[in-house]
């Protein structure tokens, strides 16, 4: 099988993929087109289907695994398929495992560093918080465990989640060692909480999608109500510090228009923006780049609303 990740433009496909989407669309001309967006374990590539109607194309939709033929292309500076034919496959013909994105890093080795952090945690309240969700409740470890970060952007891979709260949390682990103003027990937990609630906004793979209640409320809401619930099993836990932790989580996308209920007015909140910010266009700069099929420009992005460039030092 040929992997997304080794297309090159100029490449004959033939192969079986996962069709994430399938949106219909127009040319400026009024011909009819299809977006597809084909996906293995590796990544995802644009494809497009320049005559839908034509005898070699299946009657195929989103969640479908379909055999493509066609031709790797260059567009823009990012790969692109143009299917020539498609046809639906039927169970037995491939393994789901191969086209499911998942993290290139250990899963293991990445949750027994954040239980580091997590024990590393010395306010009792904060740590029995912490406890009661990523040592206690086995549902919610397996499903943040499997979790991505987002449906698209950033961390869009199985073990995303868990790759980005690791990184969050080790960068705000960072500032605390720089800025000892920071209370180190709130952020800490902040960080590791901030992202809960995509447990929950998002589906699992390989539909990766908005829940019901995702799009009616979204992470940012539900992971505070959940920080909510278990602080309301804890005896004794002081009402200031419940109203710090929930804010930190609600603040964390930094300004109102990003999704933010609430702006930081918090230290704690300020540095959590900033790592979560920081982490998110990190990965997806590394995303862009790994997608680029030709050196220099990598095209406009709305994320960084700026042509960016593929760094390039001579020695």
């Amino acid at each position: 099988m040929k992997f997304i990740k080794d297309m090159k433009p100029g490449d004959r496909i033939q192969d079986i993929y996962f069709c994430k989407s399938k949106t219909p669309a127009t040319t400026k001309n009024g011909k009819p087109y299809d977006n597809v967006i084909l996906q293995d374990k590796t990544g995802c590539v644009d494809g497009k289907i320049w005559d839908p109607n034509s005898a070699g194309i299946d009657d195929f939709d989103s969640k479908d695994f379909i055999e493509v033929c066609g031709e790797a292309t260059s567009f823009n500076g990012m790969l692109q398929v143009n299917i020539k034919r498609a046809r639906i496959c039927r169970e037995g013909e491939y393994d789901p495992a191969l086209y499911m994105p998942v993290s290139s890093k250990d899963n293991d080795e990445m949750f027994k560093e954040l239980l580091g952090l997590i024990a590393s945690v010395k306010n009792q309240y904060l740590h029995r918080i912490l406890e009661m969700l990523f040592v206690e409740d086995k549902e919610f470890i397996a499903a943040f465990r499997k979790s991505s970060a987002a449906k698209s952007v950033h961390h869009g891979f199985i073990g995303g989640l868990l790759e980005h709260t690791l990184s969050v949390a080790k960068l705000c682990d960072y500032y605390c060692t720089s800025y000892a103003s920071l209370n180190r027990d709130l952020l800490i937990t902040a960080a590791i909480c901030h992202d809960i609630g995509k447990t929950k906004e998002l589906s699992a793979f390989p539909e990766n999608d908005y829940t019901d209640c995702g799009n009616f409320m979204g992470h940012i809401v539900m992971g505070a109500q959940m920080i909510h619930d278990l602080v309301r099993q804890i005896d004794g836990f002081p009402t200031l510090l419940d109203q710090e932790l929930e804010h930190c989580i609600l603040a964390h996308h930094g300004q109102l228009e990003y999704g933010s209920p609430k702006k930081p007015v918090l230290m704690e909140a300020v540095a959590l923006n900033m790592a979560d910010d920081t982490d998110a266009k990190m990965e997806t700069f590394k995303e862009i780049r790994e997608n680029a099929t030709e050196p220099g420009w990598l095209g406009f992005n709305r994320l960084f609303e700026s042509n960016l460039f593929d760094t390039r030092v001579e020695y």
